[in-house]
């Protein structure tokens, strides 16, 4: 089992900048990858990055040149660096991690608004 505890996420402005933070704990050896995932209202959950263990990335289009996924597996943390936010950043981002085809797990959730 793997838990997921997120922080940072808040009021940003645009244009401006927000860090959330996961961290992992439990079987965190087994983690092989992590993502950051969002929710928009009266959307569906969409992937907004992906960090694997060995630290290829993936961005959703949108948000490339924008955020920076990072990940620490010394610590087993992993960021959401977003710069030049947009009012269409604004959702809860969820932290997700992944220990094989029956392993997914995810974080409560942390609200991120962007002000115009």
């Amino acid at each position: 089992q793997v838990q997921l505890v997120e922080s940072g996420g808040g009021l940003g402005q645009a244009g401006g900048s927000l860090t959330l933070s996961c961290a992992a704990s439990g079987s965190t050896f087994s983690i092989y990858a992590m993502a950051w995932y969002r929710q928009a209202p009266g959307k569906q959950r969409e992937l907004v990055a992906r960090i694997s263990s060995s630290g290829t990335t993936y961005y959703k289009d949108s948000v490339k040149g924008r955020f920076t996924i990072s990940r620490d597996n010394a610590k087993n943390t992993v960021d959401l660096q977003m710069n030049s936010l947009k009012p269409e950043d604004m959702a809860v981002y969820y932290c997700y991690a992944t220990t094989g085809p029956r392993g997914e797990y995810w974080g409560q959730g942390t609200q991120v608004t962007v002000s115009s």
